[in-house]
């Protein structure tokens, strides 16, 4: 059931990436509307993911996890229903307060069932299962693109979603470790408000890279809100949806530094590539999504044997070399040019970030789950998804400029994003070997 409801998050993204050229000629949409069909879904999720975590300790895990499948399911209708920019966009952004709810509290109710090494071979086949799953996407979204047409996307997810739900109603027993529990909606509403603005702001600045009047106003009422949200959060203390004590812990700051780097920097890979492949070196949409299935595939093989064994070996190694993996593979990708051939260009490139992702996932969400006390697990769950979240939204945001581009000039704007999110990716692994340096000593 877990795997099942999480893995609706990972099949709509895939989903949406190869289509996007398409959903551009049809819809005639500028840059803007493409990164804001893209981060409807990335901004709710970022923003109350960490409500999500806290609302399932507090009202019932198994509870939350139907709601948010079911506000899934409802907004996935809409987009289906109705393919249209306003009705996607918002029928996305229905999806994304969806997921918010369910991502948490599906990985909290697998927590809650396994200990040990078991929890870290569980944690790596909720992952793989994830990544198996993202894998069948883009090349299922790309063949019904080419042959089917587009509009059709958003009826796929549909049918996981009510298998989902009638799993968790018949087979998952409820957990409510924190009955009663205080509910932060100034702090979601805050964090929803100020990330938004600042999203925004990264969008309007990245399409000409001006920083205009406009600019720096939305962008400090963005980093005001975003200001007011910590200080609501330490007012409120442990009853927090974002408790600010859990930053007191070395490794949990290290562990959501590390998470926000490095899935920016693959957050952008992963829509830049798709979009570069189609719309500057020829491929179809069905040939895009079969070009990306290692990546995915990979991911799901490599992460059950790297989550037990992150439990014998410790978090730090492998937390420290595979972002370092990942930032090899990005550079790779510079190799990606008109005319060169998939299989020496971009499947090495593909295959090499694959092994770092491999390597880091699993013992990245395990360590996150087990860095805090019990009671906060499911806050601690919302929270490094939520940061991964922002992550991928600053870099969808940052990329309307590259997106505008087209032929030679797209290469060219693809290969200077590569660099950057390379060292991104470097600097991760960086703060694993710092932040867990003592945690692994001990």
């Amino acid at each position: 059931m877990a795997v099942l409801a999480s893995s609706l998050a990972f099949v709509n993204a895939s989903l949406i990436n190869v289509a996007l050229p398409a959903m551009r000629a049809d819809l005639d949409a500028s840059p803007a509307q493409l990164q804001w069909m893209v981060n409807a879904f990335n901004l709710p999720v970022a923003a109350l993911l960490l409500l999500g975590g806290t609302l399932g300790d507090h009202h019932g895990r198994r509870r939350l996890l139907v709601i948010g499948v079911a506000l899934f399911f409802a907004g996935g209708f809409l987009s289906a229903l109705l393919p249209q920019f306003a009705t996607i966009t918002a029928g996305r952004a229905i999806q994304g307060v969806g997921a918010a709810l369910l991502l948490p509290n599906s990985l909290s109710l697998l927590n809650g069932a396994f200990a040990g090494e078991a929890r870290g071979r569980a944690v790596g086949t909720w992952a793989a299962a994830g990544a198996i799953a993202g894998a069948v996407a883009p090349l299922a979204g790309g063949a019904i693109v080419d042959n089917l047409g587009w509009q059709l996307i958003f009826w796929v997810p549909l049918p996981l979603a009510l298998a989902a739900i009638a799993v968790a109603l018949m087979k998952v027993e409820e957990v409510v470790p924190d009955a009663g529990g205080h509910t932060d909606v100034k702090g979601a509403a805050t964090a929803t408000l100020g990330l938004g603005l600042i999203a925004y702001t990264l969008t309007s600045w990245s399409l000409d890279g001006v920083f205009d009047r406009a600019v720096i106003l939305w962008g400090g009422a963005g980093l005001t809100i975003l200001a007011l949200f910590l200080w609501i959060e330490h007012r409120v203390g442990e009853k927090a949806m974002m408790p600010l004590g859990l930053f007191g812990a070395r490794a949990v700051l290290a562990l959501n530094l590390l998470t926000f780097l490095l899935y920016a920097a693959l957050g952008g890979m992963l829509l830049l590539l798709p979009y570069l492949l189609i719309e500057s070196a020829g491929y179809s949409p069905t040939r895009a999504g079969l070009a990306i299935m290692p990546f995915p595939l990979l991911i799901g093989l490599g992460s059950p044997l790297m989550g037990g064994l992150a439990e014998r070996i410790g978090a730090r190694l492998p937390l420290t070399i595979g972002p370092l993996v990942v930032a090899a593979g990005l550079l790779l990708g510079l190799r990606i040019e008109e005319g060169a051939s998939y299989w020496t260009a971009v499947l090495p490139s593909l295959l090499t970030v694959s092994a770092g992702m491999a390597i880091t996932v699993a013992p990245l969400t395990s360590t996150v789950m087990s860095a805090v006390e019990n009671r906060f697990t499911g806050t601690a769950s919302g929270l490094n998804n939520a940061v991964s979240r922002t992550g991928n939204l600053v870099a969808v945001a940052l990329l309307g400029g590259i997106l505008a581009l087209s032929g030679a000039a797209l290469f060219d704007g693809f290969h200077r994003a590569l660099i950057v999110m390379s060292v991104t990716a470097a600097i991760a692994g960086g703060i694993a070997s710092w932040g867990l340096a003592k945690r692994d000593a001990r």
